[in-house]
Parts: C-alpha cells; structure tokens; sequence
C-alpha cells in the first residue's frame, strides 16, 4: 500500500508538470510528439492529431516529447518559436505544480476549516499529572474570556495557589472548572503552573458555500508561505539533510498512516517544492533551460542549438549522478551507517 501511494503521489505531480508544458505547446501551436504515461519502454500507443498517447512499463510520471525540443526543426518546433512563446511553454510546468498545491491546501482547509484568530483560547497540550490533568481539561478543550495568550498567562500566574473558576467549552457543551494554579517553586522546568500549552488560534468553519473560496484563498497563503520556506532552506541546505526517492519513500510511508488530509498536505507540499526546484538554474531542468532564452535575449542571437543540447544531456547526466547519490546515501541513512 506505502509504495503504490508513493508511486501514484509522484506520478500525479509529474504528470501536472508536463501536462503544464502540453497544454502550452498545443495552445502556440508546437507539435507534441508524445505524451507519455510512465517511462519507456513503451507498452502501448495511441495517435490523435499527430500525438502519441502512451502508456509506458515503467509506472512512474511521465514526459512529454516536443518537436525539436533541443534543435530547431521547422515553424511548429519548440526550438523553432520565438523567446517568449519557449518561455511560456517552460514556465507552464512550474505553474500547473505551484496550482496544484494552492488546489490541494485549498481541498484541505475547505474540509477542516480556516485557521483563524478567535477571542478564546485553545487547549493544544496537556500535562501529565498537572492542575489542569486534575481538572479534567483536555487538548481541544476551548477557554472563555481570553483572547490573547499572554494575558491568560499573566491571569494565572498573580493567582497561584488559588482556587479559580475558568469557563471551558468541549463541543459546544459549556462547562466551570474549578483549578488551582501550581506556586512558581512546585512548577516542574518547562511547564506552566496549570500545565497547558495555548493558542488563539482555531479552525473557523464557514458556511458551506464559502468554505471552497475562503480555502482557495488561504491555500494561496499557504503555497507562498511554503515557497518562501523551501527558497530559505535551499539556501542552508546540507548535504546529508538532501532526501532523494527512497527518503520520500519513507516520509510518504509515515504519511499514509496519518489519513487522507495527510497524504493530501504531503502532495501539495511536494508539489510546491518541484516547481521551485524546477526553476534552479541547472541544465536539463527548466531553469536551465530559461537561462539559455535569457542568454539569447542578451546577446540578441541564439546559443548553437547543438551546443545547448550538449550542455542539456551532462546535465542530465549530473542529476542521475547525483540521484544516485542522494539514494545511497538515504539506504545508509536507513541502515544507521
């Protein structure tokens, strides 16, 4: 079961990818060749309008075959078309996997609800053997009366040792509870003197008809949030935190467990981060690719186009050279070596 969500969760991302760069060549008029399901060799292939639909034996993405991709070869080749039409048809692909995952944040935030600031507070954490455990107040539990975290704190603290009433909703069901906050030298390192963790901050579901909006919106937020996130990291990034297929593997195999939300949160995120990763300025990806067109703008004359499939194939070369890398060191790093 892990592997065949892995399996499909990368396929789908791909697939978006160049479906992005098909659907871009056929808007300019760009002869797709191919549009393949999986990776050769092929098992079986259908022609429409000059394409072939394939489906492949190896189950993994996917991959689209331009006309002339690397050479030109007539007006209705992608090398053949001018700068900006290439460059719609390469930053098509990013696109489709940045929509994707604001599409996939919004489905999950229009199912859970939006989170928000509230004018109470919500239990997130409870500990052992404390005031609160004592009282009967649980993780979800949701505080009256205080809409700020820091005041709640400071309430409790110039009121240790007493007997307070503290106003707590669990599922609508309104209930007192009565709790006696912990003196400052019986409050054990790290917890507070009820020992609870707080925040105000909730999910707030909408009306129905809202939900998918207000989640589109949010999930936009939350694309750009993790864009901003993965660019900071790329830039801190250490060799042995790199995770290739096997080390996504195993996230994805945690995922599964945790339900559908879950795998959904995985996708939209991994998503997020192969648009980013496609634009990094390497050969064979399609931010190697958009250096090539802006070479071209600056030197008001196109590279040798044999030249930049050369520079495009040890690029290729490299990334499987550093995939294989990556697994090895993954396998090791699952064998404790």
């Amino acid at each position: 079961m892990a592997i065949l969500s892995f399996l499909i969760i990368l396929s789908v991302l791909i697939l978006v990818h160049e479906l992005g760069h098909f659907l871009m060549a056929k808007r300019y008029g760009i002869k797709v060749e191919e549009f393949g399901f999986g990776y050769p060799p092929r098992f079986f292939g259908v022609k429409k309008r000059g394409t072939i639909y394939s489906l492949n034996f190896l189950p993994f993405g996917g991959f689209v075959r331009l006309k002339g991709e690397d050479l030109a070869a007539g007006k209705n080749s992608f090398a053949g078309k001018p700068k900006r039409v290439r460059l719609l048809v390469l930053l098509a692909g990013v696109v489709m996997n940045f929509l994707l995952g604001v599409v996939l944040f919004a489905a999950i935030y229009t199912r859970l609800g939006i989170p928000e600031k509230v004018d109470y507070l919500v239990v997130t954490a409870v500990a052992k053997d404390s005031p609160a455990e004592a009282a009967g107040i649980k993780v979800d539990d949701k505080i009256i009366g205080f809409d700020n975290s820091q005041k709640f704190i400071d309430y409790i603290n110039d009121r240790r040792g007493l007997t307070l009433s503290l106003t707590i909703v669990d599922k609508s069901v309104k209930r007192e509870v009565a709790v006696v906050p912990r003196p400052a030298e019986d409050t054990p390192q790290g917890q507070g003197a009820l020992g609870i963790a707080i925040t105000n901050v909730d999910t707030v579901l909408y009306p129905l008809w809202q939900r998918p909006f207000r989640g589109m919106w949010f999930g936009l937020k939350e694309a750009v949030s993790w864009g901003r996130e993965i660019l900071t990291s790329l830039a801190k990034i250490n060799a042995k935190d790199v995770a290739g297929p096997v080390g996504i593997y195993e996230i994805s195999k945690d995922v599964t467990k945790q339900g559908f939300l879950a795998i959904l949160q995985f996708m939209a995120i991994l998503s997020i981060n192969l648009s980013i990763l496609n634009l990094l300025p390497l050969p064979a990806l399609d931010g190697g690719r958009l250096i090539f067109i802006g070479i071209e703008a600056v030197m008001k004359k196109r590279v040798k186009p044999e030249l930049e499939q050369a520079v495009h194939l040890a690029g290729i070369a490299l990334l499987i050279g550093l995939m294989i890398l990556v697994t090895i060191n993954d396998v090791r790093r699952l064998l404790g070596a």
